[in-house]
């Protein structure tokens, strides 16, 4: 699932590819927004770890599952 994460104050949002479903990343922000965690954890599927203080949460956007393209395709 790729993610799009705003940050109050910055300029770019954080853009990551998650192996979580749509549901548990829903799940793992609802927890960040509602103060049961103080910081919204997530890991890409490179293995890089992002942590962002909920109380900085400006928008979170997840997007559609992402299908991985193989080979040549017509232009």
């Amino acid at each position: 699932m790729e993610v799009k994460i705003g940050v109050q104050h910055a300029p770019r949002e954080i853009v990551l590819e998650s192996g979580l479903s749509a549901e548990e990343l829903e799940g793992v922000i609802a927890d960040a927004l509602s103060g049961k965690s103080a910081v919204l954890s997530l890991t890409d599927d490179k293995g890089r770890k992002v942590l962002v203080p909920s109380a900085k949460l400006a928008y979170v956007d997840i997007g559609e599952p992402s299908v991985r393209k193989v080979g040549f395709g017509a232009l």
